[in-house]
């Protein structure tokens, strides 16, 4: 694939992402629990990248399909996490209404993420010099770190889910 086409297709990911960042955020509304919507979906998106690695070279089609459902996966969580994490911790009892502190913990996060979007490809590249293999291959190892890193906040999410649950339950 040329130089072109290959930029060119690199946006479907991203038009993923948007889809990504929309399905995140109504999950993650309906069910009140976005760390739990984007652990859930940095679980799916480790597979489908082995998906793309496989099956990406079938077609021009298949390729586009996997890059857009890739990208839906890997930047909803993205989205969501500095989005929705910053707009929850505005309502954190340790901020107190401190707008100055809100805009540092925002900053960042947004500021994290902007680090991994620059290091990435720089990582990406020195890898591929070994294969694309190991790239897909570090790219999973990113996802199951981010995953890692949700985990305790998925652990209290489903544990007030379920508090919530046995009290209803009382309730009726």
């Amino acid at each position: 694939m040329g130089a072109t086409l290959s930029a060119d297709m690199s946006t479907l990911f991203d038009v993923g992402g948007i889809v990504g960042a929309i399905i995140a955020g109504v999950f993650s509304d309906k069910s009140e629990m976005p760390a739990t919507t984007c652990a859930v979906m940095l679980i799916l998106a480790a597979p489908m990248m082995v998906v793309y690695e496989e099956l990406s070279s079938v077609s021009l089609g298949v390729n586009m399909i996997l890059l857009v459902v890739v990208g839906i996966l890997v930047n909803g969580p993205y989205s969501l996490i500095t989005t929705a994490v910053s707009a929850e911790l505005g309502t954190h009892h340790s901020l107190e209404g401190n707008a100055k502190a809100l805009a540092t913990v925002t900053a960042i996060i947004d500021g994290t993420g902007s680090i991994g979007a620059a290091v990435g490809p720089l990582l990406a590249g020195f890898v591929s010099s070994y294969g694309w293999k190991y790239v897909f291959l570090m790219l999973m190892f990113a996802d199951l770190c981010a995953f890692i890193l949700l985990l305790r906040l998925v652990i209290h999410e489903i544990a007030k889910f379920r508090s919530l649950r046995r009290a209803a339950g009382r309730v009726e």
